[in-house]
């Protein structure tokens, strides 16, 4: 690769690295070409990029983003996995695909909104529910105590009535 060829490819890294919400890096020593092309297509559907990347490219690409860290996280052969939308789906999508007794893939660590994270810190994070399903939870937190309130309401407001029309009917029989 030439000087140009790499000047391009840390541009391009860089310009990713600023984007991304999430961020994994990934070992994948051990993966044929075929299973790395079928970890891409399955990544790529869920809106998440998969890249192999030189170590010294990634390290000079990283400096002035959220993924600029110490250099021991670029280290070995790395994969990674980089994602522009929802956080939370790309170690989802990544730990998915490293799950089975066959699997060759390895989650290193990754960066999540700008954070440093372990392997362990980001499968807690891959296990969260996604931001739709989190918000409707918290919509259904604060509409479950007005629900209530309308129908302790609606209750007081059935028995008068219901105290009325008995009152009603006694006094016209």
């Amino acid at each position: 690769m030439n000087k140009k060829e790499k000047e391009a490819v840390v541009a391009n890294l860089n310009e990713k690295f600023a984007r991304a919400k999430a961020v994994v890096l990934t070992d994948y020593k051990g993966m044929t070409v075929a299973e790395l092309s079928a970890l891409r297509v399955s990544l790529r559907s869920s809106a998440v990029e998969f890249k192999v990347v030189k170590n010294t490219l990634a390290q000079i690409a990283a400096k002035g983003t959220p993924v600029e860290t110490e250099k021991d996280v670029f280290t070995g052969p790395v994969g990674v996995a980089i994602g522009y939308d929802d956080p939370t789906i790309v170690p989802k999508r990544v730990f998915e695909s490293a799950k089975g007794k066959d699997a060759k893939l390895k989650v290193l660590g990754g960066f999540v909104e700008g954070r440093l994270y372990d392997a362990a810190d980001l499968k807690k994070i891959a296990d969260l529910p996604s931001k739709e399903v989190l918000l409707s939870q918290i919509a259904g937190c604060f509409s479950a105590p007005m629900g209530k309130m309308a129908g302790l309401l609606d209750a007081t407001i059935s028995k008068m009535v219901n105290a009325l029309n008995a009152l009603k009917e006694k006094r016209s029989a």
